[in-house]
């Protein structure tokens, strides 16, 4: 008897052994488009959690008998038991359900199940809550110039998803498109270097959750800037190189494209100097939920996990009002960073320039000289308390960024998103922002861009482009409205402009209307009848040149600008590259999402073909994922 009682309970702490038994499970997660990033894969019940990567790979670990569960916005959630296996391939299937409910208006959304009482309630509400935002000031006390207003977005997350709170109150700052400008009469163009991606994530959001982006929240030049270009990396003294290469245009095949891309110098992640790092975290009541301060949490650790003893983190939290909670630690104290980081919770209102205050005092306190000296700010950008104002908030950050501290503005949550405020801050702040939709956008700008996103190698980086009259007749920069510069403000080092970190590239485009090409542009004035220009013309020189780039920059410890530049000339047989036509495309698909006057006869169809003929090399697969949210894209513009 005593020997089956043992061999009854051998056998169940055998089969307890089975089912505590973690297996490795991989596999690949498409959507009728290909490769599907981002996928959220929960194991249950042990409720463990990944996300596929921009690939649409995955590992997860779980026992034999769990089920694993894959979400994605606007796709059925589906629930599929492992069953001893170890590897688990799946292809999601639009949520017809909820995509039907959507219909695309302009720049917005309104749901079918919209009867007309609730549809003129909304319209009432939102015609309230634009004569209140046209007056000096707002909730808030946002004062608004008058060069540029506030958009305010109402984008509504689908019901279920976890980021649906009601509520519908993002801004975007208006601008209006760079025209078209003789080279006669303006030779030069002025503007400052941008390598934010914010948009292009944002971007991406909206198309994932089967919406169209607001037209303001589309600024070209990020979305171009998003994706990392294969130009030769700078060889002398100076930490940035020029490349400059020109085709055909392909929304208006009478024009010529002219591509100009900067790249700044490379240094090995174990060759980067200390980091003296405030993490600054907006722990306000709008910021609770799984994609705003959960998600915070998630990203600051993927950083956290690769930070070196000589790194140090603070972590400065400000809600009602603000404090340290995690005084300056040495970076390989990881499980003190992150235990720091989980007992954060949400709650109370927003006074953003108490927390900017302090964490610029903490990082003065720890300031590492010739060391990456950086506050990484993480918030939905809703300041209410305090210096809440845009020019309060100019003005602060133009005093703090004199101290040698860099600002990186990273953007999260929905519905509730201010991005104005997220741009004022990092272009004042010597910074750059990124918009963190997902983990894989977090570890896209915190760890394989851990460089470049974080340790600036030259600042107040301008660029000067001048056009040669006897080749061009007009130009247009394509973006950049929020970036330019007088032409002057090239050579007064005392203007704030942008910074490049390690390894990053910068891209800039303009269509340019060659000579003697008939001029049928928007804009496009014919002569007058009744008065003659009898100005003098100027004297063109016979020089081939198309144009001639010109860049200053700062090293990040100086003051004094250096000058570089690079001429190009036309070489009209040149077969573009596969960098030039992949740009290209994103350029056309941010006319199409801006519906704008310069589009052309540009289409989803266009892009999609031009961006495919350019992929190129794309280990991280982010080009294809491009060319799938165009696809996604035009489905929800044709239904």
């Amino acid at each position: 008897m005593k020997k089956m009682i043992f061999l009854l309970i051998g056998l169940g702490a055998s089969l307890t052994s089975v089912n505590a038994q973690q297996w490795q499970i991989s596999g690949q997660v498409d959507d009728e488009f290909g490769p599907l990033a981002g996928v959220k894969i929960t194991v249950e019940p042990a409720a463990a959690t990944t996300f596929t990567d921009t690939n649409g790979r995955y590992t997860i670990a779980a026992s034999p008998d769990a089920t694993l569960i894959f979400s994605f916005i606007g796709m059925q959630t589906q629930r599929i038991a492992v069953n001893g296996r170890t590897t688990i391939d799946v292809v999601m299937q639009p949520d017809a359900i909820a995509l039907d409910e959507v219909v695309v208006v302009g720049y917005g959304v309104r749901h079918k199940t919209d009867h007309v009482g609730a549809t003129r309630a909304v319209s009432e509400r939102a015609a309230s809550k634009s004569s209140a935002r046209f007056s000096p000031q707002i909730a808030g006390g946002v004062h608004i110039r008058g060069r540029a207003r506030p958009l305010r977005h109402r984008p509504q997350p689908l019901p279920g998803h976890p980021s649906y709170d009601g509520q519908d109150n993002e801004e975007y700052e208006t601008f209006v498109e760079n025209k078209f400008v003789s080279p006669l009469k303006e030779p030069l163009s002025t503007f400052s270097a941008d390598v934010d991606g914010a948009s292009y994530a944002n971007m991406r959001r909206y198309i994932n959750q089967g919406q169209t982006p607001p037209r303001d929240g589309i600024r070209i030049e990020e979305l171009i800037n998003y994706f990392s270009c294969h130009y030769p990396p700078p060889t002398g003294d100076d930490p940035l190189s020029i490349t400059a290469e020109a085709g055909v245009c392909p929304w208006n095949t009478a024009h010529r494209l002219v591509r100009i891309g900067v790249k700044a110098k490379e240094i090995a992640d174990e060759q980067l100097p200390a980091s003296n790092l405030v993490f600054l975290i907006d722990v306000s009541g709008s910021m609770e939920g799984p994609m705003r301060l959960d998600l915070v949490k998630s990203s600051l650790k993927l950083l956290a996990n690769n930070l070196r003893a000589k790194d140090r983190v603070a972590i400065v939290v400000y809600a009602g009002n603000a404090g340290e909670v995690l005084p300056s630690t040495p970076g390989d104290a990881r499980q003190t960073i992150c235990a720091a980081l989980d007992n954060l919770s949400a709650g109370g209102s927003t006074a953003g320039g108490a927390g900017i205050k302090l964490a610029y005092k903490i990082a003065r306190q720890h300031f590492i000289p010739q060391g990456n000296n950086r506050i990484i700010l993480c918030t939905d950008g809703d300041f209410n308390v305090g210096v809440s104002s845009q020019e309060g908030l100019e003005k602060l950050i133009e005093d703090e960024r004199k101290s040698g501290v860099f600002l990186t503005v990273l953007g999260y949550g929905m519905g509730n998103y201010k991005d104005r405020t997220m741009q004022t801050l990092a272009q004042k702040g010597n910074g750059n922002h990124a918009y963190i939709d997902n983990l894989q956008e977090a570890n896209k700008a915190l760890v394989e861009e851990f460089g470049s996103t974080l340790y600036t190698v030259a600042k107040d980086v301008k660029l000067q482009v001048e056009f040669n009259p006897a080749k061009v007749q007009a130009y247009r920069l394509i973006g950049y409205e929020t970036r330019r510069l007088n032409a002057e403000d090239f050579n007064d080092d005392s203007k704030d402009a942008g910074e490049m970190g390690a390894g990053h590239t910068v891209t800039a485009l303009y269509e340019v209307v060659p000579a003697g090409v008939e001029a049928r542009y928007p804009g496009y004035l014919d002569d007058l009848k009744y008065q003659k220009n009898d100005a003098p013309q100027p004297v063109l020189t016979s020089s081939p040149d198309m144009l001639t780039v010109k860049i200053r920059y700062k090293n990040p410890d100086k003051n004094v600008s250096k000058k570089i530049e690079q001429p190009l000339a036309d070489a009209v047989s040149d077969v573009p590259s596969d960098d030039f036509r992949f740009t290209a495309a994103v350029a056309m698909f941010g006319h199409l999402l801006r519906d704008s006057a310069y589009k052309g006869h540009a289409s989803c169809r266009d892009v999609i073909e031009l961006a495919q003929s350019g992929v190129g090399s794309d280990p991280s697969g982010y080009r294809h994922e491009f060319i799938r949210l165009v696809k996604i894209f035009d489905r929800l513009t044709k239904n």
